[in-house]
């Protein structure tokens, strides 16, 4: 073999894992955002149980103290430093959003509204959110991505007014307002996620929320009886820990990995599977209609996820740049031009 032979060799096997890196990529962004799903599909029945022993005020304030205190141990572990000050305004949407408006408008729908309710109303997200992330940083999905959107979307509607009898009631306007701020969380911290890796994303964002949380948490504990049960204590440790925290750190990275359009589409299924966790923990009766809209919001995802493959957002020419970092050791991230920096 000659010299030459051998380096048209490397360069054929440089391009060719050059190639398969992206895909690699992606199919990694789709099962850390499908993680980050199932974890938020645990979100309503587990708030369910919490209610049994916390008002929604002092559930919503201890979620968010003890998240933040989780949190702020991972960023002390990980020596980061502070978050510049061009990323301050993003991380408080995302804290307003994800960490304070979405729980505390959840928690008081679902004091009258039943956890598969709340779940297909809020099934209206994944559109919710595509449609900020188009606005917010100039993406443009394909027709066939918005197509399937759509169809999604129409699904979650009927499954909703069929069940709810078409009345709307107080604890639906709540779930419209948390679809609203929680879109807007989302968006902010899939664009920040290509900034810094996405733990970070939501560890500033829970410590940012901290001395709202324990200011919130001191007026509120008086004034609500606390009934503590076993149902009560592990729905407030998995809504802190796994909902708040864990949850959200994959699904940022995920998010940035395959885009925020692209992974808000996985959430398509994520009313579907709680309406499972409600059956098998709550004994809430389940509809004949459910599997029905199962098998037509997973077609919708199929065809989102094909969509939205091979077109980077506008500002992401090129794919990603930068450097990335999973691990809580990794500090801040810095990218070139501008480019994705996801952890």
């Amino acid at each position: 073999m000659t010299a030459q032979d051998s380096a048209t060799e490397h360069t054929a096997i440089a391009v060719d894992l050059a190639g398969k890196a992206p895909e690699a990529s992606g199919r990694a962004g789709v099962l850390l955002a499908g993680l980050g799903v199932v974890a938020f599909s645990l979100t309503f029945p587990s708030t369910v149980w919490g209610l049994e022993s916390f008002g929604p005020w002092s559930l919503v304030a201890l979620r968010s103290v003890l998240a933040a205190l989780i949190a702020g141990c991972a960023l002390l572990v990980g020596r980061v430093p502070l978050p510049g000050r061009e990323h301050l305004a993003g991380l408080a949407v995302v804290a307003g959003g994800v960490v304070v408006g979405f729980p505390l408008l959840t928690s008081l729908a679902l004091r009258t509204s039943t956890s598969s309710h709340a779940a297909v109303v809020v099934g209206l997200l994944p559109l919710t959110t595509a449609l900020l992330s188009a606005l917010r940083t100039g993406s443009r999905p394909p027709r066939a991505f918005w197509a399937a959107a759509l169809a999604g979307a129409a699904v979650v509607i009927v499954f909703t007014v069929q069940q709810s009898g078409g009345a709307l009631s107080a604890a639906d306007l709540y779930l419209f307002g948390a679809l609203l701020v929680c879109a807007a969380g989302y968006t902010e911290g899939g664009r920040l996620a290509r900034l810094m890796p996405g733990w970070q994303v939501i560890g500033w964002a829970l410590v940012l929320a901290l001395p709202l949380a324990v200011t919130g948490a001191a007026v509120a504990l008086p004034f609500e009886p606390v009934h503590l049960t076993a149902h009560g204590v592990v729905g407030l440790v998995w809504v802190a820990a796994g909902s708040t925290f864990l949850g959200l750190y994959v699904w940022y990275r995920g998010m940035a990995e395959i885009g925020v359009p692209r992974a808000s589409q996985l959430q398509l299924a994520q009313p579907l599977l709680t309406l499972v966790w409600s059956f098998l923990a709550l004994g809430e009766e389940v509809s004949a209609a459910a599997p029905v809209a199962a098998v037509a919001v997973l077609l919708c995802i199929a065809v989102t996820q094909r969509a939205g493959r091979g077109r980077p957002d506008r500002g992401a020419p090129g794919g990603r740049k930068g450097t990335r970092d999973g691990g809580l050791g990794g500090g801040r991230n810095s990218g070139r031009d501008g480019g994705r920096a996801a952890s």
